[in-house]
């Protein structure tokens, strides 16, 4: 019979013999009473690199779609639901440490010592991740005064610098995004017409601050201060020059014209075309949030576990993991486009011909 049509065994199409013979307890080596949950600390961490390997399959697919440059915008709709399914998996891997801490600190501490020197730190597969996402190496936080490369083998040190100096998932984005139609239309500039009704509201605004008879003159001091503070941030934003500088600091990493298409998409998704790239936008956020929330409920996990203890890997433990949960962020400037948005009455009115196209009427042979 071909062998593409041959009948397999659900055991042997699994191979669940090597993934059932993968769990070897170290305190079952040289203890006569082996630590009972150290068959569940293995099985967790194991679940997690088999998720790793799921997410790191779609996220691929994803950046190969977006890799080309013309994107064809029926695979919009894939890379959403393939980001929508690494969000579900994210959930549950969150979900997880509510089985590890069924384990007591007790309880870890009968086979801890036996795990030393290893750590998550090691895993190479979440590092592939991090980078895969656009996480660069100048915004890590160093392990032990050192580059996170020092815990692999040449070979995986090699393979890391590679995947560093490919294409992330942030670069394909941010060039997709440079490449929106619409912000320029015949007369009709989103920019100029933006930014006008960004004054006219901020007026308002202003206005209504100082007229109202119910806040104190102290409290009406410190909304305006507030309101001058967003006033600055909208100009900053919105100026090429102080984009660039930001940019420079590390302080954005979205381009400037990837900035302005991406507030577009977030002020007009309502619009048919525009639909499915905010979706795809908002599941870029969704992940990062998910990707943060694990690394903060891992860090609150190892504090309600080992307390201030240095990390068997040698990291400081808690301190190290929380302060990966504040700083390793790549799509920051995608959580910044909300401090831009204005209410749906202030948006300035897209021309009619424009309406037309953003409704499915667009094809790029009659684009402007």
């Amino acid at each position: 019979m071909d062998k593409k049509y041959s009948s397999v065994h659900y055991h042997q199409y699994l191979e669940l013999d090597k993934i059932l013979d993968a769990q070897h307890l170290r305190s079952a080596e040289v203890e006569e009473k082996p630590a009972h949950d150290e068959m569940l600390f293995i099985i967790v961490h194991q679940v997690y690199e088999l998720w790793f390997k799921q997410i790191i399959h779609e996220l691929s697919s994803v950046i190969d779609m977006f890799r080309k440059e013309e994107v064809d915008e029926r695979n919009i709709g894939t890379a959403v639901s393939r980001l929508e399914r690494i969000t579900e998996i994210q959930e549950l891997i969150i979900k997880q440490i509510d089985v590890m801490e069924t384990m007591t600190p007790l309880d870890f501490l009968e086979f801890r010592h036996y795990l030393f020197p290893a750590s998550g730190f090691q895993s190479f597969q979440f590092r592939v991740l991090e980078i895969m996402m656009g996480l660069r190496a100048e915004e890590r936080l160093s392990y032990n005064n050192a580059s996170f490369h020092v815990v692999f083998n040449e070979e995986r040190k090699e393979y890391l610098e590679k995947l560093e100096s490919g294409r992330s998932l942030l670069e394909v984005i941010v060039e997709w995004l440079e490449r929106t139609p619409f912000i320029k239309y015949g007369e009709f500039h989103f920019l100029f017409e933006y930014r006008k009704a960004v004054k006219r509201m901020l007026e308002r605004e202003t206005e209504s601050i100082r007229n109202s008879t119910i806040l104190l003159e102290e409290t009406k001091k410190l909304r305006l201060q507030m309101l001058g503070n967003t006033n600055t941030y909208f100009d900053s934003v919105l100026d090429p020059e102080k984009h660039r500088e930001y940019q420079q600091k590390g302080m954005l990493k979205f381009s400037y014209k990837a900035t302005i298409a991406a507030l577009f998409i977030h002020l007009y998704r309502d619009e048919p075309i525009l639909q499915l790239p905010y979706q795809l936008l908002a599941k870029i956020k969704h992940m990062e949030e998910l990707f943060t929330a694990w690394r903060y409920r891992h860090a609150q996990m190892v504090l309600r576990m080992i307390g201030r203890k240095t990390g068997t890997g040698g990291s400081s433990g808690h301190d190290y993991l929380n302060a990966t949960a504040q700083k390793h962020h790549v799509f920051s400037d995608l959580f910044n486009i909300s401090t831009l948005l204005i209410p749906r009455s202030e948006l300035p009115d897209l021309p009619a011909d424009l309406r037309k196209k953003l409704g499915f009427h667009y094809t790029s042979t009659n684009s402007k």
